[in-house]
């Protein structure tokens, strides 16, 4: 038994301790996966449910926004033969630009972007190395819209999803796929943690998806090795908007959607 277990490929996931990630997670095991999860919030919950479908689970809190929080987490990986990594850790800042602590807005840079990259870049050359494995990026669709209101979180997906379309072409022929999945507004912790309780966004139930339903996606997408997958109809739609739209009328519609104080809030969950 203990060999047989042994052999189930090991997919790392972070953010997985809520949301999309946690959902991530679930189909991984779900999959036949053991697991590796990262977050900087508590995973005893979430690694009990794991195990609870028959994976190994190990979890690793830290802050990936920080070179020592990729680094422990690399250091978990050691030698181990990742066979999916599922890069989801991230999170939002709305308010003004000008009215945001700087340090606020590093932690989004370097929790999206920079230790993002860190992580795949490690991960990635390995796979490459044996010649295999999978690799799923959760952009999102504010990577398509001048994000008033939310203007660095939104760049910082633009990077996103642009990177991950550049190295999966750069990993042609290695055997290694990315995928990018781009979700909208879903029903986790994200606007609660980006401080977006009161903006319309936030409080509007029929702009949701359930990360259940996102997260199977996106695993979907990367078993066949997808390119990027928009979630939703809904969302597939504002895409679409988003790229024959002048700019600047995308950047007011965004600002109607994520401006502060357009709304009480009455939710007590949002988006990834």
């Amino acid at each position: 038994m203990d060999e047989l277990k042994a052999k189930r490929p090991l997919a790392v996931v972070t953010g997985a301790s809520s949301g999309i990630g946690y959902h991530l997670a679930r189909c991984a095991a779900e999959h036949g996966y053991d697991l590796l999860v990262a977050a900087d919030t508590p995973l005893a919950d979430a690694v009990g449910d794991f195990e609870s479908l028959g994976a190994s689970a190990q979890a690793v809190q830290c802050d990936l926004a920080t070179t020592e929080g990729v680094m422990h987490l690399i250091q978990a990986i050691g030698d181990r033969e990742v066979e999916a990594l599922m890069a989801n850790a991230g999170h939002g800042l709305g308010g003004s630009f000008l009215s945001q602590d700087f340090q606020d807005i590093l932690h989004v840079i370097n929790t999206n972007i920079t230790g993002t990259l860190n992580l795949i870049q490690h991960v990635a050359r390995g796979m490459v190395a044996r010649a295999g494995g999978r690799i799923l990026i959760t952009g999102s669709i504010a990577g398509f819209q001048p994000g008033s209101f939310q203007a660095v979180y939104n760049g910082s997906k633009a990077f996103i999803d642009s990177f991950a379309l550049a190295l999966r072409n750069e990993l042609k022929g290695t055997e290694v796929t990315v995928s990018c999945l781009m979700p909208g507004a879903t029903d986790t912790e994200f606007f609660q943690r980006a401080g977006m309780e009161t903006t319309k966004i936030a409080n509007d139930p029929k702009m949701m998806m359930e990360p259940e339903e996102v997260a199977k996606i996106g695993f979907q997408a990367m078993l066949k090795g997808e390119a990027d997958v928009v979630a939703g109809f809904k969302n597939k739609l504002q895409v679409a908007m988003s790229k024959v739209m002048p700019a600047q009328a995308a950047a007011q519609l965004h600002r109607k959607l994520a401006e502060p104080g357009t709304t009480e809030p009455t939710l007590q969950k949002d988006e990834r």
